[in-house]
Parts: C-alpha cells; structure tokens; sequence
C-alpha cells in the first residue's frame, strides 16, 4: 500500500462487522488508514487483535483482518468508539469520543450483544467519562450490554505483551462462557 494510498482513506468509514445478539462486540478506538484503506478491521501489520483474538481461545484459528465476516457465525463483531480513520488515536478529541461513546450507546442498545468488549482503556475513560476505569469488567452496563475495557492491541501499546493481553482477553471469554451457562433472572413477566 503506498502513503498516497494510505492518505486517500483518511477520514473514511468502515462498515461494522456486526449482527444482533452477539455474544461480544469488540469496540476499537477509531480505525486506521490501513483499516480504511482495506475495509477490514484491524488490519495493520502492528496491530495485535488478531493473533490475541486467537491466543484467548475466542477464534478456533487465526482470522486475517480479511477473515472478519466468520466472526459473526461465533457470535463476536466488530465496531468502533469514533468511527472516521485517522493515522493515530492520539489526532481525535475528547469531544470526538464522547459523542462516539453516545453513537456507540445506541448501536449496542439496537444490536443487544451480551457484552460490550473496548479495545483501549484511554478511550472507554474519555468516551464514558469514566477517568477511574481499569482494565478488566467494569461495573455499569452500556445500552444493556455488561462492559470489560481490554488493552489496545496496538503495536504501539508497548505495555502489553502478546501474551498479557491474550490472559486479558481469556479472562473476558471466560466471564462471557460463564454468564451463559448462568443468565441474569429475566424479568417477570405481566
């Protein structure tokens, strides 16, 4: 892909991978040109999604960004908290995430996914005005859906490892198998 390539997709929206009653949307910050410029989320060579999607056993194998659409048949999508493409997070505002953590509010109140997963603590506290927050489940519920904020599977994200992130994310998937097999009570019903 060349720069002027990479340049054109600034600003550009990628379609959610996303379906109603999902088990887990993942929501990533915003998407990259190289999100933009292919249509597939995740996609830059750095990032570390993919790999971590599989090494904490959500994915039977692992997916390329390419691969996104057999998310949905294993009940996981894919959105984001601001959804125009930039070169970095850091070039979006704070304004920019709380009126992307309202867009997202009501996407997962349409789309009724079990659980809200935010790839990036930074941009769950700023879109959410929650500055305490830390990675892990979180204690509010967003449009219905229970929350976990994961680390940025950025290779930028230095803090991280491979491998942390993948006990991180397992740890999520492990929270999510449990609350199937228990369900909160349903409401009575009139």
């Amino acid at each position: 892909m060349t720069p002027e390539e990479l340049n054109a997709a600034r600003g550009r929206i990628v379609p959610d991978v996303a379906a109603g009653g999902l088990r887990v949307l993942f929501c990533g910050i915003n998407p990259s040109l190289m999100t933009a410029a292919t249509g597939h989320h995740f996609a830059h060579p750095g990032n570390r999604f993919w790999p971590v999607l599989h090494r904490s056993g959500f994915t039977p194998r692992q997916l390329l960004p390419s691969e996104q659409s057999e998310l949905l048949p294993l009940g996981l999508g894919i959105t984001n908290v601001v959804a125009r493409a930039t070169a970095r997070a850091d070039e979006l505002g704070a304004e920019e995430f709380r009126e992307g953590g309202a867009a997202l509010t009501e996407r997962v109140e349409r789309l009724a996914p079990a659980w809200l997963a935010v790839v990036g603590i930074t941009a769950y506290r700023t879109a959410f005005s929650e500055p305490r927050a830390r990675i892990g489940r979180q204690e509010r519920t967003i449009g219905g859906a229970r929350v976990w904020a994961l680390p940025n599977p950025s290779g930028l994200n230095a803090h991280w490892t491979i491998t942390t992130m993948a006990e991180e994310y397992a740890r999520l998937r492990e929270a999510v198998s449990a609350s199937a097999s228990h369900p909160s009570p349903s409401p009575p019903s009139r």
